[in-house]
């Protein structure tokens, strides 16, 4: 897949686990996962837009495009 999201490093910057990040953005840790995992086939705005606000970055320190 050639979006491949980095929220595991954002939260490894911030010291912040799955759990506190999932609760503050208020998504369930199993939805992290799937994010995390490459599993997602979308993402609404407004959880981007509060994954952003959780952890004080812009999109594109979250989702990349890598080519294949």
């Amino acid at each position: 897949m050639p979006i491949v999201v980095r929220i595991d490093v954002e939260l490894a910057k911030r010291k912040m686990s799955v759990g506190e990040f999932a609760e503050r953005v208020g998504i369930t840790p199993a939805n992290v996962a799937v994010l995390k995992n490459g599993r997602a086939k979308a993402i609404r705005f407004s959880t981007l837009e509060a994954m952003c606000e959780v952890l004080e970055c812009q999109p594109g320190d979250l989702i990349e495009w890598v080519e294949e």
